[in-house]
């Protein structure tokens, strides 16, 4: 393998596939740093009873779904209630809407087509593709994963429709050790880059920043030299919503795919530095 990321060093801050994503850095050249800026993600199990039982009881005029992962959780928990076949009758007569491929393969699995899909991967994208639609005294089921979104809720309710949450996961931040570890690094340019593959690990990280009075400083860090990679679009909004602009977002929305596309963007900077030296 190219050894394209030689020499750099890439903090990893997600807790998933950290052995999996180091062993890739190391092959590529690199010198991975496992900085976890997210904690143990654990299954809501009462979230998702109460949430099933509200969604079958009172059926949604919407269904807007958001990751396919959360999908798959909450019909591994209809099984073990032994209400699966419900909730697909209730979604079948449900009007759908999904944001991203991963939501919709979930949704193809179980022969669903959304009539409404975002444009981009990202809850701006779903919003604009939903505005046409009339959601005035329309009862929405949201579908999340392990935090709340507060922005899609307030355009839900803002168009009028009556929304109730279901949240299959809860994120839960790492340890304040691991966050001090991670924000000095980037603050003293000791790392080169950093791959996020969540929006939590950006919000805890910033929030962290935020309240050691070093926002700007690790902001500033991230313009000058430090490159914020993202494993996909959404996370890439959550970074740009904090003030982060991502350098680095695969096409194919993977963390293999990510370490791959950041080891060509260091090559590119290699070729363009060795043009200006000719």
């Amino acid at each position: 393998m190219a050894q394209h990321l030689a020499g750099i060093r890439v903090a990893l801050t997600g807790p998933r596939k950290s052995k999996e994503m180091s062993l890739l850095v190391e092959k590529m050249g690199g010198i991975p740093l496992v900085r976890p800026a997210q904690g143990t993600v654990f299954l809501d199990d009462r979230n998702i009873r109460d949430g099933l039982v509200s969604w079958i009881s009172d059926p949604p005029d919407w269904t807007v779904l958001t990751t396919g992962m959360g999908l798959d959780a909450i019909f591994d928990m209809a099984e073990d209630m032994e209400i699966a076949d419900q909730l697909l009758d209730v979604l079948s007569e449900s009007l759908i809407a999904a944001r991203g491929y991963k939501t919709v393969n979930a949704l193809r699995k179980r022969k669903l087509t959304p009539l409404v899909r975002d444009d981009d991967g990202s809850t701006d994208g779903l919003i604009r593709e939903f505005a046409p639609h009339e959601l005035k005294e329309q009862k929405v089921m949201l579908q999340l994963h392990g935090e709340t979104a507060p922005k899609l809720v307030g355009w839900l309710e803002e168009q009028g429709a009556q929304v109730r949450q279901v949240l299959p996961y809860r994120h839960v931040p790492p340890e304040e050790g691991e966050l001090e570890q991670l924000l000095n690094e980037i603050l003293r340019h000791e790392v080169d880059a950093v791959a996020f593959t969540s929006g939590p690990q950006v919000r805890f990280l910033v929030e962290y920043a935020a309240s050691k009075g070093k926002l700007e400083s690790m902001q500033e860090a991230f313009r000058q030299g430090v490159v914020p990679a993202s494993v996909g679009r959404v996370t890439a909004n959550a970074m740009r919503e904090e003030g982060i602009e991502a350098l680095v977002v695969p096409e194919d929305e993977k963390m293999g795919a990510l370490i791959v596309e950041l080891g060509r963007y260091y090559a590119a900077q290699s070729a363009d530095k060795a043009q200006l030296l000719q």
